[in-house]
């Protein structure tokens, strides 16, 4: 189901700290359709996901990010021709998540087709329908960024980090 880890992380390593591919101890994948019933998709593969890794006191933060990343994927992503109603080819996703967790850390990460920069949009309205969604993932996570993708990969990934409590 997923993609190779290292190739994800590859990204992330700019401007965090140190994360080693090897030392991951979970990760997860899914392929998201082209159509907006994917953010609920993606919302589940997470509940489910978080519930297998026990990762109780960040639940909801990070569930309501998946929710952001993903819908911004789909609105301001996905070439119209693989938008709304038409789905898209099972080996070429619009859209993919991915969940990463260390120790101390989880990282989601979305990758779309996009080459565009995500800007968060300046608002003094926040009851305004869109334009909310990266000041949500900014307010949420603990850190988020983004970067293009290379190789064999198209597109970009965003991502957004979460610091979660040592276990003891």
């Amino acid at each position: 189901m997923g993609t190779n880890g290292s190739t994800m992380l590859k990204p992330l390593r700019q401007g965090l700290p140190p994360l080693d591919p090897a030392a991951v101890s979970d990760a997860a994948s899914c392929a998201l359709p082209a159509r907006y019933e994917a953010v609920r998709e993606a919302r589940r593969f997470t509940r489910a996901t978080l519930d297998q890794w026990d990762v109780g006191d960040r639940f909801d933060d990070i569930c309501l990010v998946v929710s952001e990343l993903v819908t911004n994927a789909l609105r301001h992503a996905v070439p119209a021709d693989q938008g709304q109603g038409h789905g898209c080819e099972p080996h070429t996703p619009a859209v993919r998540l991915h969940l990463m967790r260390w120790t101390e850390r989880l990282v989601c990460a979305v990758r779309d087709p996009s080459h565009e920069t995500p800007v968060p949009r300046d608002s003094d309205d926040f009851s305004a329908e869109s334009g909310r969604g990266l000041f949500l993932v900014d307010s949420f996570a603990d850190s988020w960024g983004w970067h293009p993708l290379a190789g064999t990969l198209d597109g970009k990934v965003v991502w957004a980090l979460f610091r979660l409590r040592p276990v003891r």
